[in-house]
Parts: C-alpha cells; structure tokens; sequence
C-alpha cells in the first residue's frame, strides 16, 4: 500500500513540475472522468453484489481490497498500456474503445436476458453452502478484482480519448488523477451504499426521537429498492454508452450510416419539442444509442457463449496442462 501511495504522489509531484498550470491537469482528468461517467456507474452498480451474503464486520475491508485492486488495475497496468497505445499506436485506441463498448453491450443486454430467463440462480446460492467463509471471500475478491479490470480498461481508455493531445508527462498525470479520482469515488459510494441499511438498524434502534427512529426503519426499507434501482441504472448506461461507442466506431470505420439516422432522429425530436428542445434531443439520442446497443447485445449473446466462452475455456485448459 504504501509503494502504491508513494507512487501517487511522485506522479503528483511530476505533474506539478512538469505542467504549465495544474488546473490545466485537474481539467483534464475532469473532463476525462466525466467522458467515462456511464461506466463508473456501471461500475458502482456492480460492485456491491460481492458482498452480498458476508458479514457486516467484513464488508467494508472486503471493498478496500478491491478498490485497492482496482487501483492496481488502473496506475500499474492500464495506465502504462494505454500511455503506450497513445504514443505508439493511437490507430488502435478506438478499435479497442469499440470492442469495449461492444462487451458492455454484451453485459448490459445478458443482465436483461438473466431477467426475462432467469437460470442458474440456484448455484450462486450453492457456492454459499459449499465453501468456508475465507476462501469465498477470497474468490469474491479475486473475482470483483477481474470485472474491475474490464470495466476500469474501458474507464482508462475512454479518459485517454477525451484528453486534448499533450505531452506524456500531461497525460500521465491527467490519467492518474482521474484514475484515482473516479476509484476513490466509485468505492467511497460503494461503501455508503453497502453500509446504509446498517445506518438505519442502528437508527432505528438507538435513535433517541420518534421521526430518528422513523427515519432508519425507512433507511432499512429502502435500500434493498434502492439497490434494484442502481442496477437499473447501471445496465441502462453500460447499454447507453456501449452503443454509443461502437456506433461512434463504426463511423470511424467508415460505416456513417447508423450515427447519421439517430443523429437526425434525435434533432427532428428535439426541434419538435418546445420545452427544453436541447435536452430532449440528448435524452432521445441517448434511448437510440442504448437501443442501438441492447440490439447489438442480444447478437453477441450466442456468439459469446457458444462460441468465445468455449473457446477461451479449451485454451485456459490447454495452458494449464502444459504448466502443470
């Protein structure tokens, strides 16, 4: 931990040194973390489920060490990789951005698909049975670590892409900054959330007025609803900014066609409203784009797993036999 913080701020005292004006670093990383807000929902939306089921002692050091994880994921690895792609090879930045999008479309879309065909349920519950506490939390940890990286290598690379073009002491800093930023944000949230309905328990029974006891028995209730809700979200923006990605690679691509019709969908709608006009085009392009990506998730589906899922699965068995 502490080789990882000394880290942070040697990239820190690089950027303060090496950029003109660290406003200029802080607006970058913002608008670098806000380019790949629809993820960080998604990822705020996710992470929770891995502590489902745990103790309330082991909840909060169970998310430390996967924000400390995903932390890794970010500056140690991505980071790296993406200030190499953007340096040697930025041809690949948006075909890799497209097959990004295209696995968010593919999760978003299984999530619904999991909803109308519910399946396999009752396994999940078995994993609980069958394991001791320490080696599931160990697996859940390993497991929450390697969505992470997914999630965090489309973070990574959508924050690249919204950074203006600067030297690579600017764009390291920039990087890391949002990085840490939008690590710090998703996982201090993921712990509130977490901890919630503990916070109402404790309110309901100790609060000393009526309306504070009122109040956590509300919290309790709540949260469980609140909790299907963020998972709502979370799999309308993977949709949303996951279709929007492939359609914006497809135009790079060549392939207009698609970005054009929704573009004038969305103005003909806008133009037409009176209130608002310029949000309610942004909302309808938005709904296309998500549309346009739930389209694209369902085709993925059987190819995924059918197809790519066995496949990968024959090579990781392959390799391991030729390490064992």
């Amino acid at each position: 931990m502490s080789g990882l913080l000394a880290l942070l701020d040697d990239v820190a005292a690089i950027a303060k040194v090496a950029a003109a004006s660290i406003d200029d670093v802080a607006g970058a990383a913002a608008k670098a973390g806000t380019k790949a807000a629809g993820v960080v929902i998604d990822d705020a939306a996710v992470t929770p489920k891995y502590v489902h089921g745990f103790e309330a002692n082991r909840e909060l050091p169970i998310i430390g060490q996967i924000a400390l994880g995903s932390l890794k994921n970010k500056i140690l690895i991505l980071l790296p990789a993406a200030l190499l792609l953007s340096a040697f090879l930025p041809a690949a930045i948006t075909p890799i951005l497209a097959l990004g999008g295209a696995y968010l479309c593919f999760e978003g879309a299984e999530k619904i698909f999991h909803v109308l065909f519910p399946h396999g349920d009752h396994v999940v519950e078995a994993d609980f049975d069958v394991k001791d506490p320490g080696h599931l939390e160990r697996a859940k940890i390993a497991g929450a670590i390697k969505t992470d990286f997914i999630l965090s290598a489309e973070i990574m690379t959508i924050a690249l892409s919204a950074i203006p073009e600067s030297g690579f002491i600017m764009e390291a800093a920039a990087l890391a900054i949002a990085g840490a930023g939008i690590t710090a944000a998703v996982y201090g949230s993921v712990a509130l959330i977490v901890k919630m309905d503990d916070v109402g328990l404790f309110l309901a029974k100790h609060g000393r007025l009526g309306a504070t006891r009122t109040f956590g028995r509300g919290l309790v209730v709540a949260m469980p609803r609140f909790m299907s809700f963020l998972s709502t979200v979370g799999t309308a923006a993977m949709l949303w900014v996951g279709g929007s990605i492939v359609i914006h690679g497809l135009e790079y691509a060549g392939v207009t066609a698609i970005g054009h019709a929704i573009h004038d969908w969305a103005a003909a709608v806008g133009h037409a409203t009176p209130v608002l006009p310029g949000a309610v085009e942004w909302l309808t392009k938005a709904t296309l784009d998500g549309v346009f990506g739930l389209a694209l998730g369902f085709v993925l589906i059987p190819i995924a797993t059918r197809a790519i899922v066995p496949m990968w699965n024959r090579l990781s068995r392959l390799f391991s036999r030729k390490r064992a």
